[in-house]
C-alpha cells in the first residue's frame, strides 16, 4: 500500500504521535521509548480522547482489568509524571499533559496526531464531489500502519473497544473511497484495494456491494455473482437473514448485465437527493414493488408510500431514487413540504426551490412545472405531504416525469395512483440494523435482549436506529439494561433520543399536523383499548360513541395513518384495529385524550 511522501525538514523538537497501527511517538523522527505496559495503556488512552479531559476513573479502568490496588491514583501519577518527562513538557500555559476537573487531558494538534488527521480528511471528503473525495479518502488511508494501538494495548478491554471503534471508522472510509473510486470508473483498483477486506469482513454488506460493482465493472461478472451467493449463504447460515433489498436490486442489475462501473458505463444523471443510508435494512419487497412501479412506462405517474411516523417512507424513496439513477436521465430531487417547525410551505415557495433546483428559475406557477415536468424523465420526491391540497398542483397530467410522494396518510382525494404501504420492519430485520450499529459480536452476546430492544422499538426504523446510535456510544450499557429501560412505557420514549434525533419529536410533528377532534380521537383510542388489536366494540367504548360513529372516526385515522388494520375484505364489526406502538406511547405520555367513562 502506497504510504505518504517524505515531508519537509520540520522545526527541532517536533513530536509525531500514532495510534493507526502500533502506538509510537517520535520527535525529530526518532522513536521515544515509551515506557512499561500501564504507561502506555495511558497514553494510548488519551490519546484516543485527545484535546478532551479523561478521568481518573476512565484511566483506572483502562489500566487495570481486574480490582485496582489501593495506590492506583498514586501509581497514575507517576506515569503522567514520566510522560510528561518523555514529551518534553513543562509547566507553564503551553503544557501538554495537564491535570483538570478530576482527569488529565493531553492537547495534540491535528498535524501532530495520525488519528486527528484522519478524521480531519473524511470529513473533508463527506463535503466534496468523487474526484476530490476519492483523493482524500485515499490521503486518509494512508495514514494507517495496521491494526490500531497493536496487540499489546488491547489487553486492556477499554482500549479493545477504541481499537474496534478505530477499524469500523477505517472500513467506513474504505467503502466510502470505493463509491468514489468506483463513480470515476476505477473499478479495476476497487477489486485491489478491497480483495482482503472483503475476506475479512464477510458480513458487511456495504462492502461485498462495492467489491460486487468492481469486479462486474472489470469485466468478473461471474465472479460478482458469485460473491453474492456467497455473501446471501453466509448471511443465511450465521444470522437467518436474507440480503437486503439494495444488496439484491445490485445483483439483479448484474444478472441483467448492467452495473459495469469503469467499463464505459455513462455518468449518472445529477441528482439533488440526500444521502442514501449505507446501512439500509428491510422493506426489500416495497422496495422492489416501488421500483417496478417507477420504471414501468405503462404505469401511473405518481407514486405515494404512505406510514405512521419514522416508518421509513423518506428512506425508501432515496433508496429506490438512488437505485434508478440510470432510468432518470434529467435527474432527481427531493423536496420536503414542510419547514423545519412541521409547517406546510406555501405553493409559491415550493415552486421557487423547484425551479431553482430544475435550472427554471421563476416558474410562472403550477402550468409551468406540470409542462416542464412532462418534458422531462425526471423522479421528484415530494416528501412528508400533509394534504392532497398541498401536493395536487404539483402532481403531472402526463409525460416522461414520475413523481413520488409521502406521507402519513393515504391522501384518499388523489387519483389516480399508485399506493405502497410501508409496513414495520420485521424481528429479523430490526435485529439485522441494530446490529450493524452497535457491532454483531455485542448482538451475538446478548440476543434475547436485543429481541426485546426492537420489539420495543415497534418495528420502527427510525427507533432501532436511534437505539442503536444511543448503545453505540453508551458502550458501557448492556443490552439487557436498555432493554428494560424501552420496556417502561414511562419512560420509554425519553430513551428514544441521540444527540438531535428525537423520535418523540419525530412523533409530535406528525401528531401537530393532525386535525384537532381526529388527535382527542386518537388520543382517547390510546388510553381506553389495551396493548394490540382491538376491535369495533372496544373502539367505540373508548371513543364514547356508537359503532356507527365509531367506524367513521377508526377509518379517518387509518386515511391519516394513525391507526393500521389488516388486508383483506372483511365487514367493519369484524374488522381488527391497530395504533402503532409508538403512537400509542406518545399519545399516553403526553395525556392526549380522556377516557370517556363508562356510562350505568
Amino acid at each position: 500500500m502506497p504510504r505518504p511522501s517524505a515531508q519537509p525538514a520540520e522545526p527541532p523538537g517536533t513530536l509525531r504521535f500514532s495510534v493507526l497501527g502500533p502506538l509510537t511517538v517520535h520527535r525529530d523522527g526518532r522513536v521515544l521509548p515509551l515506557g512499561p505496559l500501564k504507561q502506555r495503556v495511558v497514553l494510548a488512552a488519551l490519546l484516543a480522547s485527545a484535546n478532551s479531559p479523561v478521568s481518573v476513573d476512565a484511566l483506572t479502568d483502562a489500566v487495570w482489568q481486574e480490582e485496582p490496588p489501593r495506590t492506583a491514583r498514586k501509581n497514575l501519577q507517576v506515569y503522567v509524571s514520566a510522560l510528561r518527562t518523555l514529551l518534553g513538557d513543562d509547566d507553564g500555559d503551553r503544557a501538554r499533559l495537564t491535570h483538570t476537573g478530576g482527569g488529565y487531558v493531553l492537547r495534540v494538534a491535528e498535524d501532530e496526531l495520525d488519528l486527528l488527521r484522519f478524521r480531519s480528511l473524511v470529513r473533508a471528503a463527506e463535503r466534496q464531489g468523487p474526484r476530490p473525495a476519492a483523493r482524500l479518502l485515499r490521503q486518509a488511508l494512508d495514514l494507517w500502519q495496521g491494526p490500531p494501538l497493536g496487540d499489546d494495548l488491547r489487553q486492556s478491554p477499554r482500549l479493545a473497544e477504541e481499537a474496534e471503534r478505530l477499524e469500523l471508522r477505517h472500513l467506513t472510509a474504505y467503502e466510502s473511497w470505493a463509491e468514489a473510486e468506483l463513480e470515476l470508473g476505477g473499478a479495476p483498483e476497487v477489486v485491489e484495494g478491497l480483495s482482503d477486506l472483503v475476506e475479512r469482513h464477510p458480513l458487511r454488506e456495504r462492502l461485498r456491494s462495492a467489491w460486487m460493482c468492481a469486479l462486474s465493472g472489470s469485466g468478473r461478472q461471474a465472479e460478482a455473482l458469485a460473491a453474492y451467493d456467497d455473501y446471501r449463504q453466509l448471511l443465511a447460515r450465521e444470522l437467518g437473514l436474507e440480503p437486503g433489498g439494495a444488496m439484491a436490486a445490485r445483483y439483479r442489475t448484474i444478472l441483467a448485465g448492467g452495473d459495469r462501473a469503469g467499463a464505459g458505463a455513462p455518468a449518472r444523471p445529477p441528482a439533488a437527493l440526500p444521502p442514501d443510508l449505507v446501512d439500509f435494512t428491510g422493506h426489500g419487497e416495497e422496495l422492489r414493488y416501488l421500483m417496478d412501479l417507477l420504471e414501468d412506462d405503462s404505469a401511473g405517474r405518481t407514486v405515494l408510500l404512505s406510514g405512521p411516523a419514522g416508518a421509513g417512507k423518506t428512506t425508501l424513496a432515496v433508496r429506490a431514487a438512488h437505485l434508478l439513477g440510470d432510468r432518470f436521465a434529467d435527474g432527481r430531487l427531493c423536496v420536503s413540504l414542510r419547514d423545519a417547525d412541521g409547517r406546510t410551505r406555501s405553493l409559491s415557495t415550493l415552486l421557487a426551490e423547484l425551479g431553482e433546483r430544475t435550472g427554471q428559475v421563476g416558474l410562472s406557477g403550477p402550468e409551468a412545472w406540470r409542462e416542464w415536468l412532462a418534458e422531462h424523465r425526471v423522479l421528484v420526491i415530494l416528501d412528508d405531504v400533509p394534504d392532497e391540497r398541498a401536493v395536487r398542483p404539483l402532481l403531472p397530467c402526463g409525460g416522461r416525469g414520475r413523481v413520488l410522494l409521502t406521507a402519513h396518510g393515504q391522501l384518499g382525494g388523489l387519483a389516480p395512483v399508485h399506493r405502497v404501504s410501508v409496513p414495520p420492519l420485521g424481528t429479523a430485520e430490526s435485529v439485522q440494523l441494530l446490529a450493524g450499529l452497535v457491532g454483531q459480536g455485542r448482538v451475538r452476546a446478548d440476543r434475547e435482549a436485543a429481541l426485546r430492544v426492537v420489539r420495543a422499538c415497534g418495528g420502527s426504523p427510525l427507533a432501532v436506529r436511534v437505539s442503536g446510535m444511543r448503545l453505540a456510544v453508551l458502550r458501557h450499557v448492556p443490552l439487557r439494561e436498555f432493554a428494560d429501560r424501552l420496556t417502561d412505557p414511562a419512560g420509554a420514549l425519553d430513551e428514544l433520543t441521540s444527540g438531535d434525533v428525537s423520535v418523540r419529536r419525530w412523533l409530535a410533528h406528525g401528531w401537530e399536523a393532525l386535525p384537532e377532534e381526529w388527535g382527542r380521537d386518537a388520543g382517547r383510542l390510546a388510553a381506553g383499548t389495551g396493548e394490540g388489536p382491538f376491535g369495533l366494540t372496544e373502539a367505540a367504548e373508548a371513543l364514547g360513541c356508537d359503532e356507527r360513529h365509531a367506524v367513521r372516526v377508526v377509518e379517518a385515522l387509518i386515511d391519516a395513518g394513525m391507526v393500521t388494520s389488516p388486508c383483506g375484505e372483511v365487514t367493519a364489526h369484524a374488522a381488527q384495529y391497530e395504533l402503532p406502538h409508538l403512537i400509542r406511547l406518545y399519545a399516553r405520555g403526553s395525556g392526549l385524550g380522556t377516557p370517556v367513562p363508562a356510562s350505568g
